[in-house]
């Protein structure tokens, strides 16, 4: 029987900032990227959305997501794991 290869995802880890929509989150993804020329560290932000299945993330929430198949126009990543509650 011939192995299937998959290729690896990608997966990033950001902060749930919206959970209003049904079965959809927003991550937002932030980083402190070192200015080229001047050395300042500015804070960059990438937003995804990304199919949450049972609804069960919340506002504030850690999460890690994972590179999917489009799922529709603009959703194509997919919740793997809630790594911390929102306090």
């Amino acid at each position: 029987m011939e192995e299937i290869k998959r290729n690896l995802r990608k997966e990033r880890v950001g902060v749930v900032t919206s959970n209003k929509m049904d079965k959809s989150i927003v991550v937002a993804e932030v980083k402190k990227v070192k200015h080229p020329m001047y050395g300042k560290f500015v804070t960059k932000t990438k937003k995804y959305v990304a199919h949450d299945e049972t609804n069960n993330c919340n506002e504030g929430d850690t999460v890690r997501i994972m590179e999917t198949r489009p799922l529709s126009k603009t959703k194509c990543w997919r919740l793997v794991e809630i790594i911390e509650r929102a306090k």
